[in-house]
């Protein structure tokens, strides 16, 4: 046994050959192990600040979409309010359309049965006319007599001429149509 074997606390001892480590104080641990613990509460501390940051910007979200969705609700109670009139406006105005149409419609009929029984009236007339006045010349000269008389109804004017000449009686009877309103 000889130098060779080397004794518990040489091994433990520093070699030229190894490269020496250094120990620690323990002063220097129990700091390291108070800066972990502070990293650690650094962190936690972190994550809290992120959690309330989160939180927080949630609140806002969620205060946001609640103003939006009850603005929405505001504007369509409105619109419910509001549809209910426009569409009566729409039916009125419509309705006011139809009957100013109708009325221009009933009008321009009256206007042109007018026109027709007046046209009517005015041949009639034309030629009650020729008659009398052929009649008057013819008179003269053969004394004749024109006998007439006339009868409005409710739906037609009648018409009766009896013109007497010297050869015999002529008699023209005559019955227009009267246009009713209905």
């Amino acid at each position: 046994m000889g130098e060779e074997q080397q004794k518990p606390e040489e091994l433990n001892a520093p070699t030229d050959d190894a490269p020496q480590e250094k120990q620690q104080p323990a002063d220097l641990s129990s700091e390291t192990e108070k800066a972990k613990s502070k990293k650690k509460q650094e962190l936690s501390e972190k994550d809290q600040v992120v959690k309330i940051q989160a939180w927080w910007r949630g609140t806002l979200v969620r205060r946001s979409l609640l103003h939006a969705a009850l603005s929405a609700w505001i504007i369509q109670c409105w619109w419910r309010l509001i549809l209910p009139k426009i569409m009566e406006k729409r039916r009125q105005s419509m309705l006011d359309t139809f009957q100013q149409e109708q009325w221009a419609v009933v009008r321009l009929q009256s206007w042109i049965r007018m026109w027709r029984i007046r046209r009517r009236y005015c041949r009639l007339l034309k030629a009650v006319r020729t008659i009398q006045s052929h009649w008057r010349g013819h008179t003269c000269s053969s004394r004749g007599v024109i006998k007439g008389q006339y009868r409005i109804s409710t739906s037609q004017m009648h018409l009766e001429l009896e013109v007497l000449l010297g050869s015999g009686p002529c008699i023209v009877t005559e019955c227009i149509p009267l246009p009713i309103k209905q």
